[in-house]
């Protein structure tokens, strides 16, 4: 048995350890030093990656000075050395080539991870890359934007990832602007931006192209395709990313040309996780990435849609050149679908609950989610870039309508009703007028009472109709379906958090027949996260089709069982 480093193994990294340990050797993570990020959150970050791992493996950390890390590696005789993220990739490369162990050469270094340094190598051999300069000033990026006659731009850290301090700007001011505010930050490491680089902005279609190399050698592993949506502020967030199946046009000329950066950067052996552009010119790199994909998709997920996953490619191509050689031959045919929602926090909001958790479960292609119990209070910042995110849900089904239902109902949650995403929990102090409520079911139930055999659930006790009332305390009483039942709690829902209204919503609609009706009244509704919206949301996610309703009845929602 021979031990295998992964350093600093977050992330999909943490993919590694399984497959290390089914290959008959022993996994090692190198945590890094936390450099100049806080060391408590910095724990806290890593533990959380670590706690995701099922297997058995040895921990040891990064020391003072890279001699006595190289000393401390060399002993453990490790068989192979892979980075698990992006923040591994330097360390992992200088570790491999001092112990002369298979990577990629230390002069290709620079280009495999300094954003401008790899689109200088793409120009040496001729290949498409995009224009662009660092620079340390405001003047010297005016100088570059006026003598270069741009229009739009990106500005971005030298050295950073999951688009952290990455800007897109649609003029000069915006590029001052954005210069201004992300010199006075620090980069994903939480090194200070001493350097940004200003780029030629490319408007086309984006996408990932993950690959790995042996003997110099690249195959493909995977392809996703981006859908990203700029902020007022000019930052670039993520929506969605869906896996690419069957290939259309332009789509195979980008692979061709991811092969030949895959080459231009020196890559002998290991991934590459490639971001491109395709524009009316064909396609171009944004920038490489030596290390798995991100995200912390899981081996599982990513087999049921690409049937493989990197991490497992990766090493192949260390330690299996012949799997390696046969995986090549094989066509690019998916057995699934994927696709990633990535929700986007309008504001900061200091949340106290997730209401959607109750919800995605239950739809077709959903897989997991990062989706959490929130304590007590939980700050999430507005969202800028992928490290951002307010949470995400990974979809995949072998039908591909299933999975872009999913993603459309998702949007549809984010843009109409976010309170069912993150709630903060603001009906604690809402007055009810119960004399208005009563009136208004009375008036309600009158022209709805044909309909059949019906149930009342509500806070207020109606007189004047013929229909049975009973309180939320008394639903686990009730036995059978009825044809139509009216929601009507608002005192009851009050002091709940989100998640147990959402809960109980769903709850109720198993009351009802097939093609049977729920009335959800504003005396409902109105309390509910995301009101209105919020509640169709819920209808739609419970499997019931949204009624049109019949003229005389308003302010309330209907809804039948399919």
């Amino acid at each position: 048995m021979r031990n295998i480093v992964v350093v600093d193994c977050i992330s999909s990294g943490v993919n590694y350890i399984e497959d290390i340990v089914n290959r008959g050797h022993n996994p090692v993570i190198l945590e890094l030093q936390p450099g100049e990020a806080d060391a408590e959150a910095y724990k806290q970050k890593m533990q959380s990656n670590y706690d995701r791992i099922e297997y058995e493996y040895d921990l040891v950390f990064e020391q003072n000075t890279y001699s006595e890390t190289l000393e401390m590696i060399r002993e453990l005789n490790p068989l192979l050395i892979v980075a698990g993220s992006e923040h591994g990739v330097v360390l992992t490369t200088r570790l491999s080539n001092d112990l002369g162990l298979l990577g990629t050469p230390i002069e290709n270094l620079e280009a495999m991870t300094l954003k401008d340094k790899m689109h200088e190598r793409l120009a040496e051999a001729g290949l498409r890359h995009i224009k662009g300069k660092v620079v340390t000033s405001i003047d010297e990026a005016v100088e570059f934007y006026d003598s270069q006659s741009l229009k739009e731009v990106v500005v971005k850290p030298v050295y950073s990832f999951c688009s952290v301090g990455v800007r897109i700007c649609l003029n000069k001011q915006e590029m001052i602007d954005s210069l201004k505010e992300i010199f006075n930050k620090n980069n994903a490491y939480g090194d200070e931006n001493t350097e940004l680089l200003v780029q030629e902005r490319i408007n086309g279609e984006e996408y990932i192209v993950n690959t790995t190399s042996c003997e110099g050698i690249p195959r493909l592993i995977s392809m996703w395709k981006y859908e990203k949506i700029k902020t007022p502020e000019g930052a670039i967030v993520y929506d969605t990313i869906k896996s690419v199946s069957n290939l259309t046009l332009g789509e195979v000329e980008m692979v061709e040309y991811a092969y030949d950066v895959v080459r231009t950067i020196g890559i002998e052996y290991g991934p590459v996780h490639g971001e491109f552009m395709i524009d009316e010119k064909g396609p171009v790199l944004i920038e490489v990435n030596c290390r798995p994909a991100g995200l912390s998709m899981k081996a599982e997920y990513l087999d049921m849609i690409f049937g493989q996953h990197d991490t497992d490619s990766i090493l192949d191509s260390y330690l299996n050149p012949e799997r390696f050689k046969e995986q090549r031959k094989q066509k690019y045919r998916l057995p699934g679908y994927g696709a990633v929602k990535l929700f986007i926090a309008p504001e900061d909001i200091l949340a106290k609950s997730v209401p959607i958790m109750n919800m995605t479960p239950k739809l077709n292609s959903y897989y997991d989610s990062t989706l959490h119990n929130i304590k007590e209070t939980e700050l999430f910042v507005k969202t800028e870039d992928l490290n951002t995110t307010c949470g995400v849900v990974f979809l995949a089904n072998k039908d591909a309508n299933a999975v872009t239902e999913d993603i459309e109902f998702l949007r549809s949650v984010e843009k109409n009703a976010f309170e069912l995403i993150l709630n903060m929990e603001t009906n604690e102090n809402s007055k009810i007028n119960e004399k208005q409520i009563i009136n208004r079911l009375q008036n309600l139930v009158k022209p709805i009472e044909k309909y059949g055999n019906g149930l009342l659930i509500t806070d207020q006790d109606v007189s004047d109709i013929n229909i049975l009332q009973i309180t939320l305390e008394n639903i686990h009483r009730l036995h059978g379906h009825f044809d139509y039942i009216i929601v009507n709690l608002n005192k009851s829902l009050i002091n709940m958090d989100s998640e147990q209204t959402v809960r109980i919503i769903i709850e109720l609609f198993s009351y009802i027949k097939i093609g049977g009706l729920v009335i959800i009244p504003k005396s409902t509704y109105n309390y509910l996260p995301g009101g209105r919206k919020g509640i169709e949301a819920i209808i739609k996610n419970s499997n019931f089709n949204i009624e049109v309703p019949p003229f005389g009845i308003k302010n309330a929602v209907i809804a039948s069982k399919n």
